[in-house]
């Protein structure tokens, strides 16, 4: 290895050893949030670190930057300081935006530090569309002259799910119109104003809006009915062969500390515990608590990958 090969690994040794020897956290810790307010994302990681930040003595302050497919907020963090002081709070975005070629890195460029929840995702419409299942889809973009309008966070799991509920149905993606919006946020005002016929939701983005009859959710992509939810129909029970969850999990810098990452954890474990915030996520947010902290939770992400890399081949997955 050459002289500065050595120097430059020597360094990095003596930046992390010498990171390990302090106490942490020294400051206020900001989990970047790659999506604009409002969304399911930005919703339950507000209400988690909210929790959370009890069991750091600091304040855990969470900071929306969305654009570019939920990329713009993940470099960020990439490119922080290994400290432990700068989060990412995602999903299976950081590999699909990989995939579709819109980011040169996957889940590997960060350092797991736990999955917390999986959110079941719920196609929906507005109020007094034709649609009232979403087995009524497939007849309804075969009957109409002009393509239906789906809205879609490009590259991200509700433009995979859409894919994949194609695929499933028999639906042609060239029979539809995908309009892109940069958050969820902005697709749910869509939908309000019926500028697109279906977005794929869940309780804790639209939960106040099913409840007004304002929007309609279809169906539900879990195995069972959700409690928040009992009148609506999964989507196997409408003859739709589909699960899909939203798996949301905190990430950090490639190199951070384990010490950090295992304080990290700890942290957000207890939080998860508490009875309040168990049932809010569970019952009102139509969520599943599934807690892997560290080598754990990066064994489920290559797992994920590998699914995930085969899923996008199948459906044509891209940018």
């Amino acid at each position: 290895m050459a002289l500065t090969g050595w120097l430059g690994a020597w360094l990095c040794i003596w930046s992390f050893a010498t990171l390990a020897d302090k106490p942490y956290p020294t400051n206020n810790i900001s989990l970047v949030v790659p999506f604009g307010p409002g969304g399911a994302t930005d919703v339950l990681f507000r209400e988690i670190t909210a929790e959370a930040q009890a069991y750091l003595d600091t304040s855990i302050m969470v900071v929306n930057i969305a654009g570019s497919g939920a990329t713009r907020g993940s470099q960020v963090v990439k490119e922080a300081d290994a400290d432990g002081h700068t989060l990412l709070g995602s999903h299976q975005t950081i590999d699909l935006a990989y995939f579709a070629g819109l980011s040169a890195y996957s889940h590997h460029a960060f350092a797991p530090v736990a999955l917390l929840t999986r959110t079941v995702n719920i196609p929906a419409t507005y109020a007094g569309h034709a649609a009232q299942r979403a087995s009524d889809i497939p007849a309804l973009v075969a009957e109409q002259d002009e393509p239906l309008m789906f809205g879609v966070i490009p590259s991200s799991t509700d433009h995979l799910f859409w894919l994949h509920f194609f695929h499933k149905t028999g639906i042609d993606t060239q029979e539809i119109a995908f309009i892109h919006y940069p958050d969820t946020g902005s697709q749910v005002a869509a939908l309000l104003a019926g500028e697109v016929d279906f977005a794929m939701l869940n309780l804790p983005s639209a939960s106040q809006l099913f409840a007004t009859n304002a929007l309609t959710p279809l169906g539900v992509a879990g195995e069972d009915r959700l409690t928040g939810l009992p009148s609506i129909p999964t989507l196997k029970e409408q003859g739709i062969d589909l699960v899909n969850t939203t798996d949301r999990g905190v990430f950090a810098p490639l190199n951070t500390p384990p010490e950090r990452l295992a304080i990290l954890a700890n942290a957000f474990e207890q939080a998860l515990a508490q009875p309040t915030l168990a049932r809010t996520i569970e019952h009102s947010h139509g969520s599943l608590i599934d807690f892997r902290p560290l080598n754990d939770y990066l064994d489920y992400l290559n797992h994920q990958y590998t699914l995930l890399k085969s899923l996008s081949e199948s459906v044509a997955f891209e940018r």
